[in-house]
C-alpha cells in the first residue's frame, strides 16, 4: 500500500475526465499498477530481493534467482490478453457507479464483441472484493437470514427455502442510530452449525448477536458471542431488525434492477461481495477512492482464471451448413427512399 492516506488528485483520480488523462495508454496503466504493486521499487515475488534489470519488453528480471516477472504476473490480470485500457475502464464503472454495471452493458459501453470476455472480467474484479484478513464486525450486530433467487415451486415461505439460495446478512449497528458496515454469505441451511460458522468468520467475539427468535442463534452463539433475542409479538420483522431487513431488501432491490435477476446461484457469493464492496463504502467523499481500493486488492490478488467460473461446460455449437449461393446484403436490395431532393431533381 503506498500511503496510509490516499490523496486525491495524487493516488486516484478525482474524476472521469481525470482518469482519461492519467491512463490514455497501456504503458500509462501498467506504470500505475507498478506503483501500487511495488510503492518502494521492485521487489521479487520469489525472493523478495530488490535487485534487477529490466527487459526490454518492460519485464523484470531478478539478479538473486534470476527469474522473469512483469507488474501483472500473479495478479487477477495475469496472462490476460485483454489491453489494460480495456481493464481500467471496467475497473472504473465497477467500482464509481452507485449501483454498479452489468457485463451487457459493460460490453455495449466499451464497444467489446465477446461477452464472455466481459462477464470474466467483471467475475474477477467481484472475486478481489473481499479483502483477506479483513476486520470482523464488532459491537452490537444483528443478524438474520434471506432467501435471494427466484420463487421455487411448492415453496411456502419460511426456512424451507426450495431452490433458492440461503443468505445470512449481518449488521453493526452504530449509536445513537444507523448501521455501519455488513456482512453477506451464502449458507448451506439455518441450523446452529451453518449459523455459528458464519458469525465466526464475520463477527468478532464476545460481540452482541441481535437475532430473532429463531432456536438454533442460541446454540450458534455459544460462549463465544452474547445472544440476544428479539422477539416481539404483533410487530414486522423489519421492524424488530430494520438493519438487516433493508440491507436485504436493497441486494435484491439491486440484483433485479442492475442485473435483472438473472443471477445463478453457483455465482451469487461473487455479486455479494460486490455489494459489500459498495455498501461498506458508500460515504466514501470520491468515487475515485472505490477505484483506488479496488486496484489494491487487484494487485496483492493471486491470479483468476476463466475456467474458475464456469460451473458447466457448454456443448459446441453446430456450425449450418453453408448457403448453396451467396446471398446479397439486405442493404443493397431495397429501393431508393422516395426524399423530396429526388422528386426535385
Amino acid at each position: 500500500m503506498p500511503t496510509r492516506s490516499p490523496i486525491a488528485g495524487v493516488c486516484y483520480p478525482r474524476d472521469y475526465g481525470e482518469f482519461m488523462a492519467w491512463f490514455p495508454t497501456d504503458d500509462d496503466c501498467a506504470d500505475y499498477l507498478e506503483w501500487l504493486r511495488w510503492p518502494f521499487g521492485f521487489a521479487c515475488p520469489g525472493c523478495q530481493s530488490v535487485s534487477a534489470c529490466r527487459l526490454a519488453d518492460g519485464r523484470y528480471k531478478c539478479t538473486g534467482c534470476r527469474k522473469c516477472t512483469s507488474v501483472t504476473a500473479g495478479t487477477i490480470f495475469d496472462r490476460t490478453r485483454t489491453p489494460l485500457t480495456v481493464w481500467f475502464h471496467a475497473a472504473w464503472h465497477f467500482a464509481t457507479q452507485k449501483d454498479g454495471i452489468s457485463a451487457l452493458a459493460l460490453q455495449r459501453d466499451l464497444a467489446l464483441s465477446s461477452y464472455q470476455t466481459v462477464w470474466a472480467m467483471l467475475h474477477r474484479l467481484r472475486s478481489v472484493a473481499v479483502r483477506p484478513g479483513r476486520e470482523r464486525l464488532s459491537g452490537d450486530v444483528e443478524v438474520d437470514e434471506t432467501f435471494i433467487g427466484g420463487k421455487a415451486p411448492g415453496d411456502k415461505g419460511g426456512r424451507t427455502h426450495g431452490e433458492k439460495a440461503l443468505v445470512a446478512i449481518a449488521v453493526e449497528r452504530r449509536e445513537p442510530k444507523g448501521w455501519w458496515r455488513c456482512r453477506m454469505a451464502v449458507i448451506p441451511d439455518a441450523s446452529s452449525a451453518s449459523l455459528g460458522a458464519f458469525l465466526q468468520d464475520n463477527v468478532e467475539a464476545f460481540s452482541t448477536v441481535v437475532a430473532d427468535g429463531w432456536g438454533p442463534y442460541e446454540k450458534a452463539c455459544d460462549d463465544l458471542y452474547v445472544h440476544e433475542p428479539h422477539v416481539a409479538p404483533g410487530r414486522k420483522a423489519s421492524e424488530v431488525l430494520p438493519a438487516v431487513h433493508e440491507v436485504a431488501g436493497l441486494v435484491k432491490k439491486w440484483l433485479n434492477s442492475t442485473h435483472q435477476g438473472a443471477i445463478g446461484d453457483e455465482h451469487l457469493h461473487l455479486y455479494l461481495n460486490e455489494y459489500v464492496f459498495r455498501f461498506n463504502r458508500r460515504r466514501s467523499g470520491s468515487r475515485g477512492l472505490l477505484f483506488y481500493r479496488l486496484f489494491e486488492l487487484a494487485v496483492a490478488a493471486r491470479p483468476a482464471r476463466y475456467r474458475q467460473f464456469i460451473v458447466a461446460k457448454r456443448p459446441k455449437a453446430t456450425k449450418p451448413a453453408p448457403p448453396a449461393t451467396r446471398g446479397v446484403p439486405l442493404s443493397l436490395e431495397r429501393s431508393h427512399a422516395d426524399r423530396p431532393c429526388r422528386r426535385a431533381a
